[in-house]
């Protein structure tokens, strides 16, 4: 064990009552919820951090000694972005969840890096605030974990992702110090923006131990529109009409038939099964204006070809989201394991990717519960298998192997919203220029000269 001489000497800065030492206790911290990763180790170390202050300790002692430290949130992760894979110390920031301060006046929130996505959307609700960021596992992602892999979600379409929330953040660098990024204000043209380098970096050049956020009015009503649809080039017909109407949805996503039914399965909540594909069209704003919007959005549906609109009422509606969140867990029930991925490509080549995605599933003979943000071209293919079978896992890389070659040619990138982490990065190269790369990975040397934080995710230095 790399820290086994050292932990006494932590001991003496650390309350150990918050470090985990045992091997029993560290062996969960070798996993988070991606699957495909070989190479995942168990840490030697993990330490639930509660201040500032203990995370500046941790970190100086990891600089001293070279040793590898892994933040850690909720461990949602699809891509290995906070497991180890050479051993080193796992910072859990599960105690450091404290919403500090909800500011109305200059409608931002300053919070802890662990505190719940779902609770702050709630907090900040009894303000007739909102906080937009709506990646489907909300309810237990944290914060700190949706600014190391900047995530989105549905709501992306209108509202942006994680990076267009972050207006400052105090980040623990590599070396112990403390700095703060960015400032309390929506508008900065004060130097380098290095506070959005910081974001979607997977905690690659500095460590997040606090964020001032941006908050919007909330939306006073919104409604559900549902178009099902048999082929794929008039579902994106569909999304192109909305636009061309002027109405800006909160989000758009679709779901193929597979996953239809799968989720229908699951949630029994009233999907029809007898159409290949379901778009789903949230729209919000006021209640004298969301009629209108209906109407126009129907419109545009039955403009392409829709063979069955539906309008759930206001009560229904979070009951329809709640089972299109529950797509990965119902695909569980099909086989032992689910592989989701995550692509994007420009809207314009959405049609040809989507019967791409549904061809080459079928070529290499692996099952495919297919969802995504269709609005802005984000898909989540889930392959559906079980890894244990040697045939089924040679499939199914070579699907993705495919599947990004695809993406390449499209003009798209192979992560929109999961991170590149380890499972990813060998692809890198496939997608980005060797220029880009060589520039990242000087920034990581000016930000992490000993290749401390998180090693080895995104590219090998």
């Amino acid at each position: 064990m790399l820290l086994k001489n050292k932990l006494k000497e932590m001991k003496t800065f650390l309350n150990s009552n918050n470090v985990l030492a045992n091997l029993e206790e560290r062996y969960c911290y070798a996993e988070d919820a991606s699957n495909l990763i070989s190479e995942k180790k168990t840490p030697d170390l993990v330490i639930f951090v509660e201040s500032i202050e203990e995370v500046q300790k941790v970190i100086k002692y990891a600089y001293i000694h070279e040793i590898p430290i892994i933040p850690r949130g909720a461990g949602t992760n699809m891509v290995g972005a906070c497991v180890c894979n050479s051993g080193g110390i796992v910072l859990n920031f599960s105690k450091m969840n404290k919403i500090l301060e909800i500011n109305p006046t200059n409608m931002t929130a300053k919070v802890q890096p662990g505190v719940i996505l779902g609770d702050l959307k709630k907090e900040v609700e009894k303000f007739n605030l909102f906080y937009p960021p709506d990646p489907s596992n909300f309810k237990v992602s944290t914060i700190g974990g949706s600014i190391a892999q900047s995530s989105g979600g549905a709501l992306s379409f209108k509202y942006g992702t994680t990076k267009d929330y972050v207006l400052s953040l105090k980040v623990v660098t590599s070396d112990g110090s403390l700095i703060t990024l960015g400032s309390q204000v929506s508008k900065n043209s004060s130097g380098y923006h290095l506070a959005q380098l910081i974001v979607g970096s997977e905690g690659t050049l500095g460590i997040v131990v606090e964020a001032t956020l941006k908050l919007i009015p909330k939306p006073q009503t919104k409604r559900l529109v549902l178009g099902y649809f048999n082929n794929e080039v008039d579902l994106v017909k569909a999304v192109d009409n909305i636009i061309s109407e002027q109405v800006f949805p909160a989000s758009i996503d679709f779901m193929a038939k597979k996953a239809i039914q799968t989720i229908e399965d699951f949630s029994n909540c009233g999907f029809n099964l007898d159409y290949n594909y379901l778009l789903l069209v949230e729209l919000d704003g006021f209640e004298t204006s969301i009629v209108e919007q209906t109407e126009l959005v129907e419109h545009a549906l039955s403009n392409a070809n829709s063979k069955l609109i539906q309008t759930p009422k206001l009560n229904e509606t979070d009951a329809i989201w709640e089972a299109r969140r529950t797509s990965f867990a119902a695909s569980t029930r099909l086989a032992p394991d689910v592989v989701s991925d995550d692509i994007i490509v420009p809207r314009a080549n959405l049609a040809e990717v989507i019967k791409l995605c549904n061809e080459i599933s079928e070529k290499h003979n692996i099952n495919m519960c297919l969802i995504g943000h269709i609005g802005d071209g984000n898909l989540h293919p889930q392959f559906v298998l079980d890894l244990d079978n040697e045939t089924n896992f040679r499939n199914l890389i070579a699907c993705k192997e495919e599947l990004y070659s695809i993406v390449k040619n499209f003009n798209g990138l192979i992560s929109a919203e999961h991170g590149i982490g380890l499972e990813k990065k060998k692809y890198l190269t496939s997608i980005l220029d060797n220029k880009s790369i060589e520039y990242m990975k000087l920034i990581k040397k000016a930000f992490d000269p000993k290749n401390i934080l998180n090693p080895g995710k995104i590219f090998d230095i």
